[in-house]
């Protein structure tokens, strides 16, 4: 009855709530930031670079990204109501196994990928990711939901909700494909608009872009192993539960 009682927890009473109400913000926060990006920011003529319309705004893993992040927390907001929130149910709901792999494959790594990189090229010169022109037409709660709430509600579901990461492998093959792709539509936007997405590659060689991207794959790489560490961390007792229901669960098998 005690660990019916524990995993109950996660998902009933005040905290169930709580985590409720906190998917609900985060999935219509997101959401409603690329409707209002997508339907009321629009550059004026002088700001826009030639062949910058080639991909629309897709061309930008920003806004990868929000779109990655309101998926995210609207499949853990049915998983809310319809999945289960517990540390080791007698069966795993779908829902809850593609949203466990989506924040350890995509969610996490990608969202501080984005905060990271994006708030320290601001800090060293912000003409080359957000020239300060762009402030009259993209608002600075836009801003702030793009680029800095992708972390805070990052951090906050990892510390609230239960997951056990899938094998390395498995994981670290969904955000490769993830970020493939992505590097791959760069290229095809520069190929078929003929500008680099972002100003910071136009000023690299091919030698120092090369360096670029694949520092950047090193540091999602990062990324995800420190998501792994830090939900072990701080759910150690959860994932020695799950284990020994796993083990009894075997062992009632083997008998």
């Amino acid at each position: 009855m005690a660990k019916s009682k524990t995993n109950d927890g996660y998902q009933r009473g005040v905290y169930g709530a709580l985590l409720k109400l906190m998917h609900f913000i985060a999935a219509v926060q997101f959401s409603y930031g690329l409707y209002y990006d997508f339907v009321y920011v629009h550059f004026p003529p002088e700001l826009k670079r030639p062949g910058g319309e080639f991909g629309g705004k897709l061309k930008f893993l920003t806004i990868w990204d929000a779109i990655l992040q309101a998926v995210y927390f609207t499949i853990c907001l049915l998983n809310d109501f319809i999945g289960t929130n517990e540390v080791a149910p007698k069966r795993m709901p779908l829902i809850r196994k593609v949203k466990d792999y989506m924040l350890a494959a995509f969610a996490f790594p990608v969202a501080l990928n984005v905060g990271v990189t994006f708030w320290t090229l601001m800090a060293i010169d912000r003409e080359l990711v957000f020239p300060k022109a762009l402030d009259a037409v993209f608002p600075g709660w836009l801003n702030h939901v793009m680029h800095t709430n992708i972390v805070i509600f990052m951090v906050l579901e990892i510390c609230t909700s239960f997951r056990q990461y899938p094998s390395r492998k498995a994981g670290l093959t969904g955000l490769g494909i993830f970020m493939a792709s992505y590097l791959v539509w760069l290229h095809i936007v520069h190929h078929f608009g003929g500008i680099w997405v972002y100003p910071v590659l136009e000023v690299l060689n091919l030698p120092q872009r090369i360096i670029f991207f694949a520092v950047s794959l090193i540091f999602c790489v990062g990324l995800y192993l420190l998501g792994e560490f830090f939900n072990n961390l701080i759910w150690t007792k959860e994932l020695k539960q799950l284990r020994t229901a796993a083990g009894s669960g075997a062992s009632k098998k083997i008998k």
